[in-house]
């Protein structure tokens, strides 16, 4: 090949060079977004739940399922994630009823899974994080087991209301013979009756009531895509756990236990 030819090429591959100089590096396109979003909530979130049925250490025992709706909307990212109204399922994991003598009643609940209005379930394992402020149950958030309330002023206002009532009718049947010692007889009588009716007689059960309102939290993430949110085709419905909410306590009710 003759020198002029080489210097012509030579030239020209110089040319295109400084060409692809100039334009600078090259550029890639990024890729396209993607249309998949997914929404997360968060190990221990809290959500709470109103009482479907009643729940009571007289009525319920282990392995007995509880029904649950939720009463206030779950948000990410500003998307409702978890309306209310959706539905949780728990079970009781132990049950056992107050004693005669001593001993409250207490059971333990866990939640299994929840469903949307739509239909889509997450299973997970969750306990009770919180009981209604009304509620006179007691918890223990550590274990997660739910105690009745003590009945001790109960039972001394029990002996106390026996052994006055029997001091009354000691003393009139003491009347005109020694009307201190036929009210002593009759105030000890009467104390003795009130602890026998005590010793023979439980204390009260452990309930949460329908319409009671408690508080879960979540052990793991519930993770859902964008198209488990549709609930453009979910009717409307009205709420099945409206109720009395938690009972009055033992303490204040009129019918404690009363012995003759």
């Amino acid at each position: 090949m003759h020198v002029p030819a080489l210097l012509a090429m030579a030239a020209i591959a110089g040319a295109l060079a400084a060409q692809d100089a100039a334009s600078g590096p090259a550029q890639v396109k990024p890729a396209p977004e993607s249309d998949h979003k997914s929404f997360v909530i968060e190990n221990g979130t809290r959500i709470p739940l109103s009482m479907v049925n009643s729940v009571s250490t007289k009525t319920s025992g282990e392995g007995d399922r509880v029904y649950l709706e939720t009463t206030f909307p779950i948000a990410v990212n500003g998307k409702i994630v978890i309306p209310a109204g959706s539905y949780v399922l728990g079970t009781v994991t132990a049950s056992k009823r107050p004693g005669k003598v001593k001993g409250r009643g207490e059971f333990r609940l866990r939640f299994d899974s929840l469903m949307l209005p739509n239909g889509v379930t997450r299973d997970f394992r969750a306990q009770v994080a919180g009981l209604d402020g009304r509620a006179t149950e007691d918890l223990d958030k550590k274990e997660g087991t739910i105690r009745s309330e003590g009945n001790k002023s109960g039972d001394a206002r029990v002996i106390a209301e026996t052994a006055t009532t029997g001091a009354a009718v000691g003393g009139l049947a003491g009347i005109g013979q020694a009307p201190g010692l036929g009210a002593g007889i009759g105030a000890a009588a009467g104390a003795t009756a009130g602890l026998i009716g005590i010793l023979v007689t439980r204390g009260p059960d452990a309930v949460l009531a329908k319409g009671t309102t408690v508080e879960m939290v979540l052990d793991r993430q519930l993770i859902y895509d964008e198209a488990d949110l549709n609930f453009s085709n979910v009717a409307p419905r009205y709420s099945s756990s409206d109720g009395g909410g938690p009972l009055p306590s033992r303490k204040t009710q009129g019918a404690t236990r009363r012995f003759p």
